[in-house]
């Protein structure tokens, strides 16, 4: 059992790790102060495979050691400011897009379809807390923050969202029966 735990825990710290990864993958936006990135990718990657504890867990880890000014960030940005500033709702999303991403897959079950149901819903938290963010923070009006905050992300959020599912999915099954993590969390 202890054991189990510190491997969780380990685990945990490498998807913090890969969350900063893959923030680095960034695209900027000419018409928009959020970024494509990989954290989303990344996010639900991390939800997908170890739940809703170990999964919120990673991402709160890496929002932490943004915080204190890692540079972990979209462009290797790091630092309160981030958190503050026009994309930190979608930062902030990212702990209830991880908690529910997990808890769906654990409540309705470990399968791709339920996975990509999961991340989709995941998706739509994240563009949720970025744009309400994101209205407030740059002072746009709904419908400009929404242009800027949701539109340009929702074809690709798709993608990345049944990417993360099954990709996921495949990871799990394969370190559940390599015992690297437990097939229950």
């Amino acid at each position: 059992m202890r054991n189990e735990r510190l491997r969780m825990l380990i685990v945990t710290a490498l998807f913090a790790a890969i969350i900063a990864v893959l923030a680095q993958v960034s695209i900027p936006l000419p018409f928009s102060p959020v970024p494509i990135t990989g954290q989303t990718l990344a996010i639900g990657l991390a939800a997908t495979i170890l739940g809703s504890r170990y999964g919120t867990l990673s991402v709160i880890v890496y929002l932490l050691l943004g915080a204190v000014g890692a540079p972990v960030f979209a462009g290797m940005e790091g630092g309160l400011g981030a958190l503050v500033g026009p994309t930190g709702g979608y930062l902030i999303g990212f702990v209830p897009t991880a908690f529910v991403i997990g808890w769906y897959v654990e409540k309705f079950g470990f399968t791709v379809t339920h996975a990509i149901v999961a991340n989709i819903i995941g998706m739509v938290i994240t563009l949720a807390f970025g744009t309400a963010w994101l209205k407030v923070a740059a002072e746009m009006s709904w419908s400009v923050a929404i242009a800027a905050g949701v539109t340009p992300f929702l074809l690709l959020g798709v993608v990345k969202a049944v990417l993360a599912a099954v990709v996921g999915i495949a990871v799990r099954k394969r370190l559940a029966s390599a015992k690297l993590m437990p097939t229950t969390v």
